[in-house]
């Protein structure tokens, strides 16, 4: 009896342990999917490194390529861009840029909506990666809040030591909402103008430093040179905090480019080496031209090589082999330093800190570059189904996409901002420097 029994009991134990996996699948067909603790680790960590990018890294940069009546100012108006930038990117610049609702029509193509001050998300809610994994959406919405408060404040490069602090305060907001959240929307989210005819842009070579580069340009024109410029010298104040911040922005890049796969995962790795190696070769072959215009290899020149080879990546990050990345590098730092060194004084605009010349202008070599360095034949990761000619093609509609865009956004934002409140200091407090005069501080006392 006892025998018959224990076989009863263990029958119907195999046959709840066959109608298990059954039972299982469906309830996780059924179930909302979680987001993977690993990637989520990973992306706040980027997130973080983002962050790191701007204070101190950028302040650092930009803070000692100034003089130094004007180097708390700068790392000021830095600080509260990226400030301002974060409040409103989670009150309507997430939305504009990825909202849940998507819109029909040519209005969808630069736009999205329903997501106003991140109306519908908690904690349970989720975001898509390039595969099936997810991740929070907080932790998205605060990676993607990092880039757009970068990309505020790599303009002020470009207009540094004659830009009123109320004016950058005032013209933030307007360029985030007209230029920014609309190219964040064309060229990352499903639907957007450029993302719908394929342009390849893995961290943001036409959303972050294309865009910044051109409307720096444009803020630098409407200002005007600086007083004395360019008869007078305006050596950077403080090559060690330019050294230090640059160290700071290339670790802190990592988390910009590496991140942008969204997870842990073989494209972040790839994303990590060709931001090692495309950084290195930009860096040293500044120098080298340096030498070979008959100059002194300089640690400015390491650090513009620097931030020329990281900027040419990024777009390329994802969308390259290694080597394809080294050569983007190169050919970086070559044309940027050709820019900032020639082109600018045969223009004669004043880009203060090298905004255009090295963002804007590395940014269009790296989107351009980057349908060449995606071809398997130098090794990047694409398949080969849509040939260099025709990558080429989309690749530059995009760049002359966001040019058009960042250019007459950016002129509509600081003609708003100059009828309203003006943009520059009195030649007053440009002579006595922005530090004691906007701020009532100096950087040394």
């Amino acid at each position: 009896m006892i025998r018959k029994t224990l076989s009863g009991v263990g029958a119907l134990g195999l046959s709840l342990a066959a109608s298990v996996p059954a039972w299982a699948q469906e309830a996780a067909e059924a179930a909302e999917p979680v987001a993977n603790p690993g990637n989520n680790a990973w992306m706040m960590t980027a997130t973080v490194l983002v962050l790191l990018m701007i204070i101190p890294g950028l302040t650092l940069f930009y803070g000692g390529l100034t003089r130094s009546k004007n180097m708390l100012s700068t790392m000021t108006q830095i600080g509260a861009t990226a400030c301002l930038a974060m409040l409103i990117w989670v009150m309507w610049g997430y939305s504009l840029a990825f909202g849940d609702t998507t819109y029909e029509g040519t209005l969808g193509l630069f736009i999205s909506g329903g997501s106003y001050f991140l109306a519908g998300t908690d904690a349970s809610s989720t975001a898509a990666t390039f595969t099936d994994e997810v991740i929070s959406k907080y932790v998205f919405i605060s990676f993607q809040m990092t880039f757009a408060a970068i990309t505020a404040a790599l303009i002020l490069g470009a207009t540094a030591e004659r830009m009123k602090f109320s004016a950058v305060m005032a013209f933030v907001p307007i360029w985030l909402t007209i230029v920014y959240f609309p190219i964040a929307h064309m060229v990352w989210a499903g639907g957007g103008l450029l993302f719908e005819d394929g342009a390849l842009d893995f961290a943001g070579g036409t959303v972050v430093h294309i865009n910044a580069g051109i409307s720096g340009l444009v803020l630098a024109y409407l200002l005007g040179k600086r007083r004395g410029y360019p008869a007078e010298p305006m050596p950077p104040h403080s090559l060690t905090m330019t050294m230090i911040g640059t160290g700071l922005l290339w670790v802190g890049w990592f988390g910009f480019n590496a991140g942008s796969a969204l997870e842990a995962d073989g494209s972040a790795g790839l994303a990590m080496i060709n931001t090692f190696v495309a950084t290195a070769a930009g860096a040293l072959a500044w120098m080298v031209i340096e030498r070979m215009m008959g100059h002194k290899g300089s640690a400015l020149g390491f650090c513009s090589g620097v931030i020329a080879g990281l900027v040419a990546v990024t777009p390329a990050a994802g969308n390259s082999g290694p080597f394809g990345a080294i050569l983007l590098g190169i050919v970086s730092s070559a044309v940027c330093y050709f820019f900032v060194a020639k082109v600018k004084a045969k223009f004669g605009y004043d880009d203060s800190l090298d905004a255009f010349g090295i963002h804007g202008v590395g940014g269009i070599v790296g989107a351009i570059g980057t349908a060449i360095a995606y071809q398997p034949f130098l090794g990047g990761p694409g398949d080969g189904s849509v040939g260099v000619g025709a990558q080429l093609g989309i690749q530059t509609y995009g760049v002359l996409v966001t040019i058009a865009w960042a250019g007459i956004g950016t002129l509509i934002a600081g003609l708003i901002v100059k009828a309203l409140i003006g943009l520059r200091v009195s030649e007053e407090v440009e002579v006595d420097g922005l530090d004691i005069s906007e701020h009532g501080e100096r950087a040394y006392n």
